[in-house]
């Protein structure tokens, strides 16, 4: 289950990522149906996804290096507008007079989080690196910290350069306008393209995660074993990328950009909740080789702050992600009944 909601948060994501494609961005250079443009996108992300997982990658890698590049282009003009005095520098710290400060914090930490959607899937991979218990940390937190610095100079920026509140109606489209009303004003089609970019590379990533894992438990009997198979010719899970997509597609049409990210958030802060429970748990086990170990006053503190985090969502939020769980519940004792009765039928089977 804790695997089948990681899939679920990918997934919300990537619809969310979908939904933003075909807003304000994409205006810019033709105007269709949001959600005409979220299907099509879908579909496409989902065809690269089977044709290869290194076509995929090389893909994801060409779409980061452009997305970084229009979050330090962000950045450059918060420089040019500190330098030439067009910036409010007040106007970050400042919280509306409606909002405690605590409330505030909290609701921020909570979208926040939003961003932490892509680093617990790096653990997938650091049996595959030299010397994991002293490479892994370093390349978790170095890489938390780096976007948490990016991140926040990016809010800072948009924040001296435009009012809070005109950044708030754009929904999926707020820095645009930091682009062609800053001190360096670009073309809004420059930077458009960037995002769209952006967007692509934030949904295919989670679609192949999202995939492989569906995949991965089908071949350790814990789903369907049909979401086990490959294609002959692509060697790519091809079911299990079908089944990833429907899901994709049903949450498309159930939400806005903003309801999708919330559903992302919960599903993480639930499975997060079920890992720091673990740690405490695993802390107790004696193992003979050199691992990184977290304080335990750390999964403590971060329990009590998921559960105040989940507080602030709405119940509308809580019903879809319970939903996909429900969903996840079906599959599995769909497996299990189906496996009970093939063994039955096998003679000599466990």
């Amino acid at each position: 289950m804790v695997a089948f909601a990681v899939v679920c948060s990918g997934l919300a994501s990537a619809g969310a990522a979908a939904r933003a494609f075909g807003g304000d961005y994409l205006s810019a250079f033709v105007n269709l149906p949001t959600l005409l443009v979220a299907v099509l996108f879908v579909a496409v992300l989902s065809t690269i996804n089977f044709i290869g997982i290194s076509e995929s990658l090389k893909t994801n890698l060409v779409l980061t290096v452009i997305e970084l590049s229009g979050l330090l282009l962000v950045i450059v003009i918060g420089v040019l507008a500190l330098s030439d005095g067009s910036a409010d520098v007040g106007r970050p710290f400042t919280f509306s007079a409606d909002t405690g400060l605590a409330l505030a914090v909290l609701a921020g930490a909570s979208t926040a989080f939003y961003a932490l959607v892509g680093f617990e899937d790096s653990v997938n991979v650091a049996e595959e690196t030299q010397d994991p218990a002293r490479s892994f940390p370093r390349a978790l937190f170095g890489g938390i910290l780096i976007t948490g610095i990016v991140y926040l100079l990016v809010a800072f920026t948009a924040t001296m350069v435009i009012d809070p509140a005109r950044l708030a109606a754009e929904e999926t489209a707020p820095l645009s306008l930091v682009i062609t009303e800053g001190p360096l004003a670009f073309p809004s089609q420059i930077f458009s393209l960037i995002a769209l970019v952006a967007i692509t590379n934030t949904a295919l990533a989670n679609l192949i995660m999202g995939s492989r894992v569906v995949y991965g438990m089908a071949r350790e009997g814990v789903m369907p074993s049909i979401l086990g198979r490959t294609h002959r010719g692509r060697g790519t899970p091809w079911v299990a990328i079908v089944f990833v997509a429907v899901i994709l597609l049903a949450l498309v049409t159930s939400g806005d950009v903003g309801d999708l990210a919330d559903t992302t958030v919960v599903l993480l802060l639930l499975v997060f909740t079920v890992v720091n429970v673990a740690v405490l748990a695993l802390k107790r086990d004696r193992v003979d080789h050199n691992h990184f170990s977290a304080p335990s006053f750390i999964p403590i503190v971060a329990i009590i702050v998921i559960v105040v985090l989940l507080v602030q969502q709405e119940g509308a939020i809580f019903l879809r992600a319970g939903i996909l769980l429900v969903a996840g519940v079906v599959l599995y004792f769909i497996n299990y009944f189906t496996k009970r009765s093939l063994d039955r039928r096998t003679p000599g089977a466990r």
